[in-house]
């Protein structure tokens, strides 16, 4: 069984030879690029080798074709054109991590230190224009930097928080073009820009130099309730600009991919869901029914909701607004047993994630513990098929190497 066969199989419940596996299709199912680097020059003995970052705010490693079949991963991305902070993966140049780790960047991958030591990174790379985005000193990954001006009510207008979205250029289709056009026998997902709706990593604009209306993160989340209006009328404009994108996008890739990441807004905390059905019911989900309800009507894609946390109660909301797939399945969230969502969801939802415990068993278990939830989480979510591996959103930096040997080895002793 080829792995485009095998994810094909997976998303249609038919079945399997072995489970399907991603790592690194997606910016919520990757790696730290440290922990690529340690985990590539294990695997493949290649001590020299420099990790590609290539999706730098949250400072993932590529998957390189070599280490993605050491490791028997099945699924390739087909990501946005540019990065976060407004630049694209080209023109790769050294760059040394906090921690040591020696890899390439993009070639407007610029930053600065800080008097803290603090690293700055630049929208779209012009150091001329005031700093995107902070890694504070020794850390991982980068945090935005709000820049919103101070709002006037009167005068805030819905196009403000409009000049994220933007028709695809014919340079932009040709990239996808491009870009589909390697994925050969490889499972694949695409990452359709502009539709996530709310999506509070976007909302800061961080690949933009100058950002209008609501940008800062607390005033955005008060802003769904108390200027509704306002935040209706920019989901209405990006939906009409999504649609617009959706056409010409699927016109482009066809069946070269086999599943779409529509949206990333999380709805959910540790503990509850962030919002109430009613709210999601009223603000979100009728512009994700159209989205879905396009991409279903078009094409053969089977659609993606990222949404971290406790999100239990929303997943027959989920289901209903036309999304085949959950991710990151966060089953030490309250609530999201993993049995438990088998049994209540597993006919209708493919569950991409939930493949080991991203907050305490892979960064602070032992070897055997990661292995057992592993093999477990496998056993659960794969009956019946339906199920493609990953760990609980990114792999982050600085897991214990044995720790991430212990997950493939129990991948690939699952068969």
């Amino acid at each position: 069984m080829t792995s485009r066969e095998r994810l094909q199989n997976t998303l249609d419940r038919r079945p399997l030879d072995r489970v399907c596996m991603d790592f690194g299709a997606t910016a919520v199912t990757g790696i730290a690029a440290s922990t690529v680097s340690r985990l590539r020059k294990s695997m493949l003995g290649d001590q020299s080798y420099r990790v590609r970052v290539n999706e730098p705010y949250q400072m993932l490693g590529e998957i390189d074709d070599d280490l993605r079949d050491a490791l028997g991963i099945d699924v390739i991305g087909v990501p946005t054109r540019t990065t976060l902070f407004g630049f694209e993966n080209r023109g790769w140049k050294p760059f040394t991590l906090f921690d040591g780790t020696e890899a390439v960047v993009p070639r407007d991958f610029n930053v600065m230190a800080d008097a803290k030591g603090d690293l700055l990174i630049y929208p779209e790379g012009d150091t001329t224009v005031p700093p995107s985005g902070r890694m504070p000193k020794g850390g991982y990954f980068f945090d935005a930097i709000c820049r919103q001006d101070l709002i006037d009510d009167e005068k805030l207008d819905p196009a403000d928080n409009l000049r994220d979205f933007s028709l695809l250029t014919d340079d932009d289709l040709a990239y996808y073009a491009r870009q589909s056009a390697k994925v050969g026998e490889k499972g694949a997902i695409i990452t359709i820009p502009g539709t996530g709706f709310g999506d509070i990593a976007l909302v800061p604009g961080m690949w933009m130099k100058r950002t209008r209306g609501i940008r800062e993160i607390e005033e955005w989340y008060v802003s769904t309730v108390t200027r509704r209006d306002y935040v209706y009328k920019v989901f209405e404009g990006q939906c009409e600009i999504a649609l617009k994108n959706l056409e010409r996008l699927i016109a482009t890739v066809g069946d070269r991919v086999q599943a779409a990441f529509v949206t990333g807004t999380d709805f959910g905390t540790q503990n509850r869901s962030f919002i109430s059905r009613k709210a999601y019911r009223e603000l979100y989900q009728p512009f994700h029914k159209i989205i879905t309800g396009y991409i279903h009507a078009h094409s053969p894609w089977k659609t993606f909701i990222h949404s971290c946390g406790s999100v239990i109660d929303l997943i027959p909301d989920f289901i209903e607004s036309g999304f085949d797939i959950l991710n990151p399945v966060q089953c030490s969230a309250a609530g999201m047993d993993a049995r438990t969502l088998k049994r209540e969801f597993g006919q209708n939802l493919v569950f991409w994630g939930g493949g080991v415990d991203t907050q305490k068993t892979l960064p602070f278990g032992t070897p055997e513990e990661v292995y057992r939830e592993v093999r477990e989480r496998i056993e659960i979510f794969g009956d019946g098929g339906g199920f493609v591996f990953n760990a609980v959103h990114n792999i982050q930096a600085n897991v214990p190497l044995e720790n991430v040997l212990a997950m493939f080895r129990a991948v690939r002793e699952s068969t």
